[in-house]
């Protein structure tokens, strides 16, 4: 059977908070948390952004769910071999629950540390090589690397736990869907058109099989946002106002401050968000869009309520959508 996960939104809500509703999704079905790495919220109205690598803990520590970033680009903000020992840590407490989701970043939480931001091929290329070292590093192996982007010397992780935590790659390119499927455990995406995800997940599979690895043993995850209140009317309108990045259909990996988010937001309206998010009270349609992922091929589907009513959508959810979800096998 598949999982449903709860995404902890750490751009929206206080860790706190975060903790309380990750409890109150486990007591209602759902699974495994994925939880954003964010340092700036999307647009200042959102108005937190903890450090999730400290709030992990505690949710390892009250729960008994799986959990991972939701992702984490490493290489900006932290160092490959840090991130290599932090994973392996949180795993090595929590055995079988962790696991490190990573993606190449965007500019809104990376260009803080004041490095020139590249072009989208040198963010690939730099998250590659992060695998590269992060993978040794599991080993326990005392790692030496001299790349193209790292640099590591004589690094040897001490607390390790029995097995290394599985790594799961955020994709939404081919070139980097076959990387991932070649070099990872497993593949993140977003909600797309069924013949990109088709795409995405051929190549990811292709990429697999290259590298000698059966594919049906690799994890497919997709994140889907939606925006459930008890009225189409304030579905929509929630959307809009709490998560505004959610309709701008446009590249956003560049852009580098929350305020300039904050006055795109202003040409956002409720159109933008077709095909985006799904906002609708009629629990139906809910229960249709999450299968119509399942009868893709994912195992695990991360549900981002995007609107401020964490604890409404999660018992609704527990109630009324996830028993009427039908898992293959």
């Amino acid at each position: 059977m598949g999982a449903i996960g709860y995404a902890a939104s750490f751009e929206q809500f206080h860790p706190t908070d975060l903790l309380t509703y990750s409890q109150l999704a486990e007591k209602n079905g759902f699974s495994v948390v994925t939880a954003s790495d964010h340092f700036h919220p999307w647009v200042p109205s959102q108005g937190q952004s903890a450090f999730v690598w400290s709030w992990m803990g505690a949710l390892g520590a009250t729960t008994s769910l799986r959990f991972g970033t939701g992702v984490t680009p490493p290489g900006w903000r932290y160092h490959p071999a840090i991130l290599a020992q932090a994973a392996a840590t949180l795993e090595a407490m929590y055995p079988g629950r962790f696991y490190l989701g990573l993606g190449a970043g965007e500019a809104l939480s990376e260009h803080i540390v004041g490095t020139y931001w590249p072009e989208a091929p040198v963010r690939l290329e730099r998250l590659v090589e992060a695998i590269e070292i992060i993978e040794k590093l599991f080993t326990g192996k005392v790692v030496k690397h001299r790349g193209k982007h790292f640099t590591v010397e004589s690094a040897r992780l001490y607390t390790l736990p029995d097995a290394p935590p599985p790594i799961y790659v955020a994709t939404a390119g081919p070139i980097m869907a076959g990387r991932t499927g070649k070099l990872t455990d497993g593949i993140i995406t977003v909600g797309a058109a069924d013949e990109k995800i088709r795409m995405l997940l051929d190549r990811f599979e292709k990429g697999a099989r290259d590298a000698g690895k059966d594919p049906q043993k690799l994890a497919k995850i997709i994140q889907v946002k939606v925006s459930y209140a008890t009225t189409d009317e304030e579905a929509i309108d929630s959307a809009v106002r709490d998560w505004p990045n959610g309709g701008m259909n446009f590249p956003k990996a560049d852009i580098r401050n929350p305020e300039d988010f904050e006055a795109m937001a202003k040409l956002v309206r409720p159109e933008n968000f077709k095909n985006r998010v799904l906002t609708t009270a009629d629990l139906d349609a809910h229960v249709a869009y999450l299968q119509h992922f399942i009868d893709l091929g994912f195992q695990e589907i991360h549900v981002h309520n995007v609107n401020r009513n964490q604890e409404g959508f999660i018992e609704t959810y527990g109630k009324q959508v996830l028993p009427k979800l039908n898992w293959p096998g």
